[in-house]
C-alpha cells in the first residue's frame, strides 16, 4: 500500500509538472519562427515589393507584395507556424503564376518582423495587412488564404470583414482541438493562451468558404478540419478532400489542383 501511495504521488507530481511546463513553453511549441537579418535581400523568380508596416505598439511587420501586370485579384496569405518569408514567398509563387497578386506577411518574431506575440496582436496585425491590401484593391477582389496556423488568423479576420472568399488549407476546429489530440490526458483548454476557436469565428463569416484537407494529415487531424466545415452556418461552403494528403504536401495531389481551379479560376 505504501508503495502504491508513493507511486501515486510521483505520478501526480509528473502530471502537475507537465502542465506547468506546457503552460510556460506553449509559445515555443506553437510558434517555430526563423529569423532573418534586417538587411536580408529576398530573391524570387517573379517581381515583388518588400514593405514594412508599423503597429500601434511599435512592432515592425515585414511583408511581400507580388504583382501581376494583369491580375485576377489578390490573395492575402497567412502562413503556417514555421519558417519565414524567404520560404513562404516561394510557396506564394504558386498563386502568382495563376495570375493572382499575393500579399503575405511574417508574424511577429518571424523573419524580419519584430514585436511580442499574443493572440490579440496576431489578429490586430492581420487587420493591419488587410487594411494595406484594401488600399490597393477593392474588397470584392480580396481572397483570404490561411494555411495551418494561419487558418485561425485568416478565419478570425474574415469574421470582421467582407472579402471575396476564405480559403483554408489544413485548418483546425480550434487549436484546443489539436492540443487535445497531442496531449489527451492534460487539461489543455484551461491553460492554452492561443485557443484560436475557428468554429466560433466561422459563425460571423459571411463570404464563401473553401477548405482543403488531407486524409493522412498527422499534424492537424482530418476530422478536425471536417468538424470545422460542419460548423459553418454559411451554405456557400465546399470541402475538398485530398485522399492520402499529409499536412505539407497537398500541392503534390491532383485533387488539390482541381479544387484550386474552382476557387481561383
Amino acid at each position: 500500500m505504501r508503495r502504491l501511495k508513493k507511486l501515486a504521488k510521483f505520478l501526480l507530481a509528473v502530471y502537475i509538472l507537465s502542465i506547468i511546463m506546457l503552460y510556460f513553453l506553449q509559445e515555443k511549441l506553437i510558434f517555430l519562427p526563423s529569423q532573418l537579418p534586417q538587411d536580408y535581400a529576398y530573391s524570387f523568380a517573379l517581381p515583388h515589393t518588400e514593405f514594412n508596416l508599423e503597429t500601434p505598439d511599435g512592432a515592425m511587420l515585414n511583408g511581400l507584395h507580388f504583382k501581376n501586370t494583369d491580375s485576377k485579384g489578390v490573395i492575402l496569405y497567412f502562413h503556417g507556424n514555421a519558417g519565414d518569408l524567404s520560404r513562404w514567398g516561394e510557396i506564394a509563387l504558386f498563386f502568382v503564376e495563376k495570375q493572382y497578386d499575393v500579399v503575405i506577411m511574417d508574424y511577429r518574431s518571424y523573419g524580419k518582423s519584430t514585436g511580442k506575440l499574443s493572440p490579440q496582436a496576431l489578429f490586430d496585425d492581420a487587420q493591419l495587412f488587410y487594411d494595406y491590401t484594401l488600399g490597393h484593391y477593392q474588397e470584392s477582389n480580396i481572397t483570404l488564404y490561411g494555411r495551418s496556423l494561419g487558418t485561425g488568423i485568416a478565419t478570425e479576420l474574415a469574421s470582421r470583414n467582407l472579402p471575396k472568399q476564405l480559403v483554408l488549407e489544413t485548418p483546425f476546429y480550434s487549436l484546443v482541438d489539436v492540443a487535445k489530440e497531442m496531449f489527451p490526458i492534460l487539461p489543455v483548454s484551461l491553460f492554452l493562451k492561443y485557443k484560436f476557436p475557428s468554429f466560433e469565428y466561422m459563425q460571423q463569416v459571411a463570404c464563401p468558404v473553401g477548405i482543403f484537407h488531407g486524409t493522412s494529415d498527422s499534424i492537424v487531424p482530418f476530422d478536425s478540419g471536417k468538424k470545422l466545415f460542419e460548423a459553418i452556418p454559411n451554405e456557400q461552403k465546399t470541402f475538398y478532400t485530398v485522399e492520402g494528403g499529409g499536412h505539407n504536401n497537398l500541392i503534390s495531389f491532383p485533387q488539390y489542383h482541381e479544387g484550386i481551379k474552382k476557387v481561383l479560376p
